[in-house]
């Protein structure tokens, strides 16, 4: 299966400015690190009453659509449905951000910002990417 994907994916018509292929696993391998590392500190202090839960949803469901996109594009093959899902993670990692910063520094959670920068910068990079792919195979 994994073959049959990368041929269809070789095969969509992609921006110049597309990173090769081979780069999105080392990505990712590092980003997933930072995020369970910080995530599993907002889980925490929710699962522990240190933190309201309300706090945690987006962290939540920016995880279930993290994990979601995989499938949308390689299982399902939808451009169109990844696209939309690509959109609900940085609009869950941007709300994530907010709820965080709201608590201030009495949460002590500031610094899950600041290590997530390079996730933020990467679904950013990601989206635009996705939505250019999905434009030009319409």
């Amino acid at each position: 299966m994994q073959n049959n994907t990368y041929n269809w994916y070789s095969t969509l018509i992609k921006p110049t400015w597309a990173p090769p292929s081979w780069l999105f696993g080392p990505v990712w391998s590092v980003l997933y690190t930072i995020i369970a590392v910080t995530y599993g500190a907002v889980f925490y202090k929710a699962y522990t009453g240190k933190l309201s839960w309300v706090v945690a949803l987006p962290f939540v469901l920016n995880l279930i659509f993290n994990f979601s996109f995989t499938y949308f594009q390689f299982g399902l093959k939808n451009n169109l449905l990844a696209s939309i899902d690509i959109l609900l993670v940085l609009g869950t990692l941007i709300w994530a951000f907010t709820r965080i910063h709201l608590l201030g520094s009495e949460g002590g959670l500031l610094w899950i910002i600041y290590a997530n920068i390079p996730y933020l910068l990467w679904v950013s990079f990601a989206t635009v990417l996705q939505l250019t792919i999905t434009y030009l195979n319409k």
